[in-house]
């Protein structure tokens, strides 16, 4: 069996993905996922905690929000800040996965455990906005309504995005959201 193979990481989360669409997340273990990509057991467990990690690892948003209300100009707005982000991470790092990401969202959204795996990565990437907004001055009620609401817009977006057979690109269904959200505030 292959074991340091530079895609290793790849071949593992795309041999989970495709037993998660054929057997369920429920179904599918471990051995499964190994025997699918040619490494051993011992081979998983260096890239993944388990299973649900396969969805959730690597997950660099909150780090670079991080990086992106630090370097903001000072006088951008809070909310500018985060579309800006928004409008990056779509073209960047969205867009070109979009296939993987709607596969993805279908099993997440089908599995109670990692619909709350995914509750908690939303709580944590609002946080981080929320720490980067106060230590940007930004007082206290705005920053955690500003956090929300950003990590609102790209959820719901996202979703949207998953399940449109279009091909409208994420951009689109941000600024649709984004729009709607506004007429129901305003």
């Amino acid at each position: 069996m292959a074991r340091w193979a530079p895609d290793t990481k790849e071949r593992l989360r795309e041999a989970a993905m495709q037993l998660f669409a054929e057997r369920g997340f429920e179904a599918t273990t471990v051995p499964d996922i190994v025997e699918r990509a040619g490494v051993t057991r011992r081979t998983f467990f260096r890239h993944f905690a388990d299973k649900r990690e396969v969805f959730f690892s690597g997950d660099e948003i909150p780090r670079l929000a991080a990086r992106m209300l630090a370097d903001a100009p000072a006088d951008m707005s809070p909310f500018s800040i985060a579309w800006t982000g928004l409008q990056a991470l779509a073209a960047d790092r969205f867009e070109p996965r979009r296939d993987e990401i709607a596969a993805a969202r279908r099993v997440i959204d089908a599995e109670p455990a990692l619909r709350e795996r995914d509750l908690q990565k939303q709580a944590d990437l609002r946080a981080v906005l929320v720490e980067g907004y106060l230590a940007r001055g930004v007082e206290s009620l705005h920053a955690r309504v500003v956090a929300g609401v950003a990590v609102e817009v790209l959820q719901t977006a996202l979703e949207r995005w998953a399940d449109d057979g279009s091909g409208a690109p994420l951009r689109e269904h941000l600024e649709r959201v984004r729009r709607e959200m506004a007429a129901v505030l305003g």
